[in-house]
């Protein structure tokens, strides 16, 4: 039995079987409708979500298994005090696989050490987020053709922002891969992913404070919202919420077919007028999170569909 903790839990070549069962199932989705028939998915969200949540779901519906769970701690017994160690144990009592979010670092390896059933990692904390990642680079590969020689620009909250975390660790196991990281200076990337994962591999990367600057060298933008729950201090964040913002002017400074990706939900940072710009690509990326997800259910239930 498996569990999805971090990117890394795949070897590259997993992933790319991954992500091509990801693109069969875009292609030919009648062929995985009753793949998971019989089969029940338990969403357990501490914390709240519209996108994983939601595309976890819409997945294991599309697959023609069924779906239970909580959308908050509220609405569970964690409220009661109940550990997630003894939330796990019960749940795979009624499941065949659970995803879960919690804002604790942590919390789902704790869980998955108890289970029964294969645990997927929905998000913890501003630790890892693996089913964004997983999404993030079946977007990239299906629209630019391949995961290598590439210069990604991560924009916004570089220090909390676990997409960008579990991005980092999966990109740079690709070939010709250079990071541009823009960020105010209260929220650069932790020094621990800075020395430990860029510098120890010697993956180019620079750093910049202003989007400007970047812009005209970027093959893919991956912007980022600052995180309002993430702060302690709201003076903070009323100070940095509005420190990015990607507007049509900024998109004439890019490359013709820049990409520009974004893990959504947006609040400011992508200004409404590049929705309509073709390089705008976060609202398919949402559609691939469900490809993915639908994949990485097969994966780890061990069901192969000819």
């Amino acid at each position: 039995m498996r569990h999805l903790m971090s990117p890394l839990d795949f070897s590259v070549e997993e992933l790319d079987a991954l992500l091509d069962l990801a693109n069969d199932i875009e292609k030919y989705p009648e062929k995985y409708a009753h793949a998971c028939a019989g089969k029940k998915l338990a969403t357990c969200f501490y914390e709240p979500s519209t996108r994983t949540r939601l595309s976890f779901e819409a997945a294991m519906l599309n697959l023609g298994g069924s779906v239970l769970g909580f959308s908050s701690a509220d609405s569970s017994s964690a409220a009661k005090g109940e550990s997630v160690s003894d939330t796990i144990r019960v749940i795979s009592c009624y499941a065949d696989i659970c995803a879960m979010r919690h804002p604790k670092e942590g919390a789902p390896l704790v869980a998955s050490q108890k289970s029964t059933i294969p645990v997927i990692n929905a998000g913890d904390g501003g630790h890892q987020h693996p089913t964004q990642t997983l999404t993030d680079l079946l977007t990239i590969r299906s629209l630019k053709g391949e995961l290598g020689n590439i210069t990604i620009g991560l924009c916004g909250d570089l220090k909390f922002g676990r997409t960008v975390h579990s991005l980092i660790h999966a990109l740079i196991r690709y070939p010709n891969v250079r990071f541009v990281l823009i960020s105010p200076e209260e929220l650069r990337v932790p020094s621990y992913i800075r020395e430990d994962v860029l510098e120890a591999k010697h993956i180019p990367y620079t750093e910049v404070e202003r989007l400007e600057d970047a812009m005209p060298e970027l093959d893919i933008l991956y912007m980022t919202r600052v995180q309002k729950e993430r702060f302690f201090n709201e003076e903070d964040y009323i100070r940095l919420k509005d420190y990015y913002v990607l507007t049509k002017a900024k998109m004439e400074l890019a490359k013709k077919d820049m990409l520009v990706l974004h893990p959504l939900p947006r609040v400011n940072e992508i200004s409404v007028e590049v929705d309509d710009d073709p390089r705008a690509a976060y609202f398919r990326q949402a559609q691939y999170g469900v490809y993915v997800r639908m994949a990485l259910i097969l994966t780890l239930l061990e069901i192969k569909v000819e």
